[in-house]
């Protein structure tokens, strides 16, 4: 089967109609089946430019929320299939290569086939995607979705998280947000993280006038000061939830393939673990207030509020 093939497979393993429906300003979007709809679990979706940290960020913050008692289960939204390799010590096939070993007939598949048990009884999925240049990564979450359904995977869980690609424009990055309650942003300290974030806030804001998403607030990742996320935050009325400086503790947790919960106690280790257990916490309760609304700016605002000329 060819490559373009496989989309039409994909459009209707995922129970996607064929109609386009009008999804926030200029947009057209495809709409997930009232079937597919993720009830009982508080939903979060993570976003953030492409190598920002939302993988680290959402594994450990798993891990957190296990640490709390709550059954997890993590999602990982690209190709790559690294999202839930911390908390499992691999790379796990995704979705879409195990549909492709049964042709596409998701009947024969059992949830040990793309469900596997990583740190503390999280539950780790890889949705996967199609292939590079050939469809869009929102089918793929879809079908993801209504296997879990289908197989009672989140009739036992208290919490998922979806890690969702860096590209705002994809279709990958949108369709989470027809699930999620609050979106969580991770950033860094810098420009073009920041410019990424806005991006990201008027993408969520769009979303929110149709589904129930809201915005929770950004991370500061990666970075030894918050001035600037701080300066945007106050500028757009936005809420900086948590700092995780760039320590080394966190490069050797990957390199590892654990979580932070996993590593051997040191005073940055015991710090980071600390702010993920806060994170964890207040993103759970965040679910019982109204989100955060900021007003993104234009682009010529961003350039002049950090410093550009």
């Amino acid at each position: 089967m060819s490559p373009r093939d496989e989309i039409p497979n994909l459009r209707a393993a995922a129970g996607l109609g064929s109609d386009l429906g009008r999804d926030g300003e200029g947009s057209v979007q495809v709409h997930q089946d009232a079937d597919t709809k993720i009830e009982g679990a508080k939903v979060f979706s993570v976003y953030g430019k492409g190598g920002i940290g939302k993988s680290t960020t959402s594994s450990n913050l798993s891990a957190a929320f296990s640490m709390m008692g709550k059954r997890v289960l993590q999602i990982g939204c690209d190709p790559k299939h690294d999202s839930t390799f911390t908390l499992t010590g691999r790379l796990q096939a995704t979705v879409i290569d195990i549909l492709k070993e049964v042709d596409f007939h998701p009947e024969e598949l059992r949830p040990e086939d793309y469900v596997a048990i990583g740190f503390n009884g999280v539950k780790c999925v890889e949705a996967g995607g199609p292939p590079a240049g050939t469809g869009c990564g929102g089918y793929v979450v879809g079908q993801t979705v209504k296997l879990l359904k289908q197989h009672h995977m989140l009739e036992d869980t208290d919490v998922v998280i979806f890690d969702v690609l860096g590209d705002v424009v994809c279709g990958g990055f949108a369709a989470p947000l027809q699930h999620a309650d609050r979106a969580l942003i991770v950033t860094a300290n810098d420009f073009d993280s920041i410019y990424a974030m806005n991006r990201i806030i008027a993408a969520v804001q769009a979303k929110s006038s149709n589904y129930k998403v809201q915005l929770a607030g950004c991370v500061a990742n990666r970075s030894r000061e918050t001035n600037e996320v701080d300066r945007y935050c106050d500028r757009v009325g936005f809420n900086r939830l948590a700092h995780m400086p760039d320590i080394d503790a966190i490069r050797r947790s990957r390199l590892k393939k654990k979580t932070l919960f996993e590593m051997d106690d040191d005073e940055d280790v015991v710090m980071a673990r600390a702010e993920y257990m806060k994170l964890a916490s207040t993103l759970w309760q965040s679910v019982m207030k109204p989100g955060s609304t900021p007003a993104p700016l234009p682009d010529r605002e961003i350039f002049e509020l950090l410093g550009f000329d």
